[in-house]
């Protein structure tokens, strides 16, 4: 596979997530976007190749995804998997079991910001099975 990164949004990659990896299938790369802690809104860029994905987790304070590039997945535990596009926004409550990445074919990132983070646990959980995974992609192409 190619290694080399897309510029696919006006947003830094960052450096590759290798603190987050265990929680990850495939590579993803984490570029932190705001500095100042006493706003209480921390928000990063996450670049996802393609096949990448996060475990299954659940975030207390709950999440928001912003769609910037590429194409990705997004599925909560229970429910068909989403696909989404650049300008795509996910509203994650608190305590949803979810995963989110890339699609198999295509590189994916999105903005991401957790509600409540000064209180905030993201509770990880286990890997997305290939079968998951593989049916998530396919529901795209109907």
């Amino acid at each position: 596979m190619n290694t080399k990164i897309p510029k696919i949004s006006s947003f830094p990659t960052g450096e590759e997530n290798t603190g987050y990896a265990q929680y990850f299938t495939g590579k993803s790369w984490l570029a932190p976007l705001t500095k100042n802690s006493d706003l209480n809104v921390p928000l990063s860029n996450v670049t996802f190749e393609p096949g990448s994905r996060n475990n299954w987790h659940s975030h207390t304070g709950g999440q928001l995804l912003i769609v910037v590039g590429g194409e990705g997945l997004y599925q909560e535990r229970g429910k068909p998997a989403i696909h989404l596009k650049s300008g795509d926004i996910v509203e994650i409550a608190p305590n949803v079991e979810h995963w989110h990445g890339a699609t198999s074919k295509s590189w994916f990132s999105h903005l991401a910001t957790n509600g409540n983070p000064k209180t905030n646990e993201n509770i990880w959980l286990e890997p997305v099975t290939d079968e998951v995974y593989n049916e998530a992609n396919l529901e795209i192409k109907k």
